[in-house]
């Protein structure tokens, strides 16, 4: 059922961490990892497997539903048919030959944090901080660079395609609080404090296995339910991450804002938030030995000021 605007802001009230780990935090949740947590996570490393959680840049997922954004441009600026060419030896008495390359993408364009500068609530970011702190000059507050070593610590994997028994589940589909804990039991994990949590629907596997990227970038998905807000501020958890686009169910669950979820969890809440996770191989494996947590680190790029970051986060376990 449709909810209005007020339950956005009535969310944000209850569910704020403003001020509570001090006026001028600018990491949010990510205050909730200890270092004995990070010390406890890299004894779940059992048999040195790693996988890769970061979509190709050459996936042309930006479908132009949401403005703004392009899909990275890989461009070549020497290669080795130059070299080859004797292009690159000058008079012959003293070169290098080479390969050298350039990429032009936006901080959001795949795999990627968002930083707590990404979304306002009103004129306002997390912890109170203006949003007019953000300028054509990058973030004055809450950029990027601020969680550049934090990102590491224990990761779970909420397998909910699996759990539903579907490859993917539809788009609109809802992922409620119940979903959540029915999967974590199901799968025999506990979801503590501090924890990297990480979603998977199916919804980017399906556009793989179809090669059709359309709509996935701002149209139609299943996601996180608006109610799950309260999940993850009750269990203090330190990311959420997801294969989708935007993390939340599309379409959204009110005709009053613009993806309400965010609304509340990046700016009142104060949580890190990972979209467009590739979960592929780490669900197959996690469904074969049935063990769904893992050491997990994910840092963003050092860009001061950045509202976000490009990542190839990594799994170990």
């Amino acid at each position: 059922m449709a909810f209005r605007r007020d339950t956005i802001y009535k969310a944000a009230k209850e569910l704020s961490n403003w001020g509570r780990w001090g006026k001028d935090d600018q990491i949010g949740t990510l205050n909730n990892i200890e270092p004995q947590d990070i010390v406890n996570a890299a004894g779940l490393i059992r048999k040195g497997q790693v996988f890769s959680l970061g979509l190709s840049l050459k996936e042309p997922i930006q479908s132009g539903l949401f403005g703004g954004r392009w899909n990275p441009i890989h461009q070549m600026l020497a290669t080795g048919t130059d070299a080859a060419a004797g292009k690159q030896d000058g008079d012959g008495t003293a070169y290098l030959r080479y390969a050298d390359d350039a990429i032009n993408m936006p901080c959001q364009a795949s795999t990627q944090w968002d930083a707590l500068s990404h979304i306002f609530l009103d004129d306002k970011m997390y912890n109170g901080y203006p949003a007019s702190d953000v300028t054509v000059q990058g973030a004055a507050s809450l950029g990027i660079e601020n969680v550049r070593d934090k990102m590491v610590g224990r990761g779970v994997l909420l397998d909910i395609a699996r759990h539903k028994g579907v490859t993917s589940l539809d788009d609109g589909y809802p992922i409620t609080n119940d979903d959540l804990n029915a999967c974590a039991q199901a799968q025999g994990v506990e979801v503590r404090k501090g924890d990297f949590v990480l979603v998977r629907t199916g919804h980017q596997e399906r556009c793989l296995a179809k090669g059709d990227w359309s709509g996935y970038a701002g149209g139609d998905a299943p996601g996180l339910a608006f109610e799950t807000a309260y999940w993850i501020r009750e269990r203090d958890i330190a990311a959420i991450c997801a294969d989708t686009w935007g993390c939340e169910v599309r379409p959204n669950e009110t005709q009053e804002a613009v993806q309400p979820w965010h609304w509340v969890v990046i700016p009142a809440i104060g949580i890190s938030m990972g979209e467009i996770f590739y979960l592929k191989e780490l669900a197959e494996d996690c469904a074969d030995d049935g063990v769904y947590e893992f050491f997990f680190t994910a840092p963003p790029l050092h860009l001061p000021g950045g509202a976000g970051s490009p990542i190839n986060p990594q799994a170990i376990k």
